[in-house]
């Protein structure tokens, strides 16, 4: 799917169209930083090595929301990996990515904060999704907190329960969506 997708956002009533597709550039990983910093508290916010690192390794897994001719608001990134599960070390350590593994994992979902709760999120998702159906893979991955459990089920994924997981020194859920 290298087909961008297109849909409108209103803010301070206006129609603005924001573009869903690949990340393409330096410029894309330079406002994923960004974004990233403003979304999560600096303890489980990526570091930026961490993102150039990701980026470098596994471009094509990251999908951005884009504003005003190259203006990102939000983005969506992850690995592939052949187990159903999102270990901490899975974040960290990019030579465990396995471009043809069988699940696509999500490490997050950000949307900047003026721009949330219209769909950005929604639409970020199903197009990673999208591709990683028609990329064959088995399914998706991911975790996250308590609140956002319903938001996850309703795009088809099952909570497994309580993860493994102490990134951030935070508590996280695991999740699963099979194909």
């Amino acid at each position: 799917m290298d087909k961008n997708e297109i849909f409108q956002v209103s803010i301070n009533n206006k129609k603005i169209d924001v573009t869903i597709r690949l990340a393409e550039n330096e410029n894309d990983l330079e406002q994923i930083i960004n974004i990233e910093n403003v979304c999560f508290p600096p303890s489980e916010a990526a570091k930026r090595i961490d993102f150039v690192d990701r980026f470098r390794t596994f471009k094509e897994n990251f999908v951005v929301a884009e504003i005003n001719n190259n203006v990102l608001i939000g983005f969506i990134n992850g690995n592939t990996t052949d187990k159903p599960e999102l270990p901490d070390e899975l974040y960290h350590d990019v030579s465990l990515h396995k471009p043809n593994g069988d699940y696509q994992t999500v490490f997050g979902l950000d949307v900047l904060p003026e721009y949330r709760n219209q769909g950005v999120a929604e639409h970020l998702m199903n197009y990673l999704i999208n591709i990683s159906k028609e990329r064959g893979k088995k399914g998706m991955v991911l975790t996250c907190k308590d609140h956002l459990i319903h938001y996850y089920e309703k795009f088809g994924y099952k909570h497994k329960g309580v993860s493994n997981s102490n990134h951030g020194g935070s508590v996280w859920n695991d999740m699963i969506f099979i194909f």
